[in-house]
């Protein structure tokens, strides 16, 4: 078992990717992933870390000194949050297409206007098809885990793409907790060095991102997809090693207090803690309430997801993002989807919350939970969404 301490969220996720043994970094500052970068440039100033690490000069150039850096063969990190994607969006959906295994922490938050530097989940919605392998993460040790988990996953040769950690900004990368460390050893055991399929040699020359005619894009688009679909039995097995090295096993679709539950919560990062509370409060005033947390997000674990709530009568889908002019949240649009077909489907209800790191307590979900109940009974057919505590609605 390795040293237990308690460390800032964001200093623990550079700590992995020291433990990584990373080659490279590139490094521009944004609220709230900044703690990240700035440790792990104290790590390789110090001698603790043998990597290059590049300040660039926006986040546009992060993404494309990781993707040059991985080109040729070297493993690369780098971080970003809201407006910073934005910018370099265009390089995001370049590395995927190349097949770049670079690891990325997306530290959530708002996309403007108006101007915000708090958390919710829009910044990762507005990628969600870019075609990374994304996972979101609950707690600090999590974050710490896949780091490593996701190395392991983008580097295999069953699979070579690149996958973005999600962390929810403030509410977990400010925040001190307790994070195990892996031991030398049991890193070595799990992660492999880094051996490409291809990289950009002056001897063994080869043509990457090239230009793609309407007569070979459609193909190209497609034996980009089928990988990432194919990614999930690569991501189960690696956190079934992870487990079996640490103690600690990871699904796709994780469940707290399933037993006879009628109705589900169902969230995304760091809101599973707090409605797990929440779980445990209704079952002791009698409800039959439980929770889902999806943490694979891309690969979309549709499985997983349809036998998590094969039982269940209804669905509470808390969504942290709008989907402007759609119906309901991301997450919630998805899970329509992935249930449509299905026997016996749940009742969904969706409700929109946290928009900018807006406050949602324990006393607010209950109060969720009550009024989904109180939309169901009056018409169980209707599968609309909320917006949870929006004044003058």
């Amino acid at each position: 078992m390795g040293k237990r301490i308690g460390l800032e969220v964001s200093l623990s996720a550079a700590e992995a990717v020291k433990m990584a043994n990373v080659d490279c970094i590139a490094a521009y500052p944004i609220t709230p992933q900044t703690h990240i970068v700035e440790h792990l440039s104290e790590l390789v100033n110090n001698g603790e870390l043998d990597a290059e690490f590049i300040p660039v000069e926006s986040e546009h150039s992060a993404m494309s000194v990781s993707a040059g850096v991985s080109a040729v063969g070297a493993r690369a990190f780098t971080c970003t949050s809201s407006q910073g994607l934005s910018l370099m969006n265009e390089i995001v959906h370049i590395v995927a297409s190349m097949r770049l295994p670079i690891v990325m922490i997306l530290a959530n938050r708002s996309m403007s206007g108006p101007i915000s530097i708090w958390n919710d989940h829009t910044d990762v919605m507005s990628i969600r098809d870019c075609g990374w392998i994304q996972v979101f993460a609950n707690n600090g040790q999590e974050v710490f885990d896949n780091v490593l988990f996701a190395y392991r996953v983008a580097e295999s040769q069953k699979v070579m793409l690149p996958l973005i950690i999600n962390i929810d900004g403030f509410i977990l990368t400010h925040v001190i907790e307790p994070v195990e460390f892996w031991e030398k050893e049991q890193v070595k055991q799990y992660l492999p060095d880094f051996k490409p399929v291809y990289t950009m040699h002056p001897d063994r020359p080869v043509t990457m991102g090239g230009v793609g005619m309407p007569y070979v894009f459609s193909e190209a688009k497609v034996a980009q997809d089928e990988p990432l679909i194919q990614s999930k039995a690569e991501i189960i097995t690696a956190w079934k090693e992870l487990g079996d090295v640490v103690g600690r096993y990871y699904k796709p679709v994780e469940t707290y207090r399933m037993e006879d539950a009628e109705t589900l919560f169902v969230t995304q990062g760091s809101f599973g803690e707090t409605v797990s509370l929440v779980v445990d409060a209704l079952r002791n005033e009698g409800e039959s309430v439980g929770l889902v947390m999806d943490r694979l997000w891309r690969p979309f674990p549709f499985d997983e997801f349809r036998e998590a709530t094969s039982q269940a009568k209804n669905l509470i889908v808390i969504d942290r993002a709008i989907s402007y002019g759609g119906q309901g949240g991301p997450l919630a649009i998805d899970i329509r989807s992935a249930l449509y077909k299905g026997e016996n489907q749940p009742n969904i209800t969706n409700f929109i919350c946290g928009l900018a790191g807006r406050d949602v307590t324990i006393n607010d979900f209950k109060n969720i939970y009550h009024r989904a109940m109180e939309k169901i009974k009056e018409n169980p057919m209707e599968e609309d969404f909320e917006y949870y505590g929006v004044r003058g609605k």
